[in-house]
């Protein structure tokens, strides 16, 4: 149950050290966005945001609170979808997901209207943990901040990169490999942040677990020493969006 102002580095090092391990060069600490979001204080009252007139249109169309509806374009640098069903936005990070990432579950309070909106900065979020992780273990694992999020394509969410430090992001095969029978790969580029996101979020749960981060080892591979350009370097730039 993390607050305002803890430490998610030194909460890793705590539990890690209460088994009798520590972090190893290679490791890769998968984090659930919540708790990041808890320690940098982005928990607010729905009643807090005065509902425009956009936020009154969007509340009609889709059967929400207007007050959710303004939290919805406050967070948003863009609205793709408005229906009943979801909110489909471009979260101002660039990340397009439902509802702008406002969540209520596992949100003490939520009963009485307070929801939990994304880190301001997902990328700037995991760099600062690395460092802190850094400076308490002498270790720099990669980092991965991961939230659940649909997919286009098919039914249900799944574990997502929206931050990431010290991690290859994208690891672009196209003419630099072969398939079994020698044939050049031309389209192969591998989501490595995510599908380490979706393996770490398998392992954590997504309700009462209270397992709010993964470690990975077995991927080193994958891990640098430098921070790295994000999971903002994963986004389909806008003129290749196909939905638009």
């Amino acid at each position: 149950m993390f607050a305002p102002g803890m430490s998610i580095a030194q909460a890793i090092c705590t539990v890690l050290r209460g088994e009798g391990d520590d972090l190893r060069d290679g490791d890769i600490c998968v984090i659930a966005q919540k708790i990041v979001s808890k320690v940098e204080g982005r928990a607010v009252e729905l009643d807090a945001f005065t509902p425009g007139t956009e936020a009154e249109e969007l509340a009609r169309l889709t059967d929400r609170e207007p007050t959710m509806a303004q939290a919805i374009l406050d967070e948003s640098a863009e609205i793709l979808r408005a229906t009943p069903a979801a909110i489909v936005a471009r979260h101002r990070s660039g990340h397009v997901l439902a509802n702008a990432g406002i969540d209520a579950s596992n949100v003490e309070g939520a009963e009485d209207g307070t929801v939990l909106l994304w880190p301001r900065d997902p990328d700037a979020s995991a760099r600062a943990i690395r460092t802190e992780l850094q400076k308490a273990t002498g270790i720099k694992p990669g980092v991965v901040i991961a939230d659940s999020m649909g997919r286009a394509w098919r039914i249900g969410t799944v574990g997502t990169a929206i931050g990431c430090a010290g991690l290859t992001v994208l690891e672009d095969r196209r003419g630099r490999a072969q398939d079994l029978f020698g044939r050049t790969l031309q389209a192969t580029v591998i989501a490595v942040a995510d599908s380490i996101a979706a393996m770490g979020t398998l392992a954590m749960g997504e309700g009462a677990e209270g397992t709010p981060v993964a470690l990975v080892r077995g991927a080193g591979r994958w891990v640098g020493a430098e921070d790295g350009p994000g999971a903002a370097s994963g986004l389909r730039p806008m003129e290749q969006d196909m939905f638009r």
